[in-house]
């Protein structure tokens, strides 16, 4: 079976998608599926390029079995909407910002994570930057209770 690919999208790669590429990756792990899935994150903006995540998001990981120190930021390019079968961002301004930067013809399904949350408190996973590590262990636990669903949705349009 071939393998499928999701991209995780935030607005610098450091918070939000490192974290969603670290919990999701796990999931797939824990299901047996590396093989299968292809899993990356990137930000729409370009301001930490080849820096590391968030340390406050590299803890919140690791407080929770999850290592992302090794990643690096990465901005969004227009080659990803081939290279990826799956495009999820963290909030409605990212998916217009990815939405604006398709290009047609692009395969890449585009999807909101909050769509994958059960009883989602609202339709964005907030950004944590400019606040405490209550914020980063907030949006650990959104991801956290995704990232299953999520990685349901990706079976099943896979059709395995």
């Amino acid at each position: 079976m071939n393998q499928t690919s999701v991209l995780f999208l935030c607005l610098g790669n450091i918070c939000r998608s490192p974290l969603a590429e670290g919990v999701f990756r796990a999931e797939v792990t824990r299901r047996g599926l590396a093989g299968e899935v292809r899993v990356d994150s990137a930000g729409t903006g370009a301001w930490h390029v080849g820096e590391p995540p968030d340390p406050r998001s590299v803890a919140v990981a690791r407080d929770n079995g999850v290592d992302i120190s090794q990643q690096s930021a990465r901005r969004l390019v227009v080659e990803d909407f081939e290279r990826f079968d799956w495009i999820v961002a963290m909030d409605g301004d990212n998916l217009r910002t990815a939405r604006e930067r398709q290009p047609k013809g692009a395969h890449a399904r585009l999807v909101p994570f909050m769509d994958y949350v059960p009883n989602a408190p609202g339709r964005d996973v907030p950004d944590p930057y400019y606040g405490g590590q209550q914020g980063f262990a907030h949006v650990y636990a959104l991801l956290a209770a995704g990232a299953g669903p999520l990685l349901d949705a990706v079976i099943a349009a896979r059709g395995a």
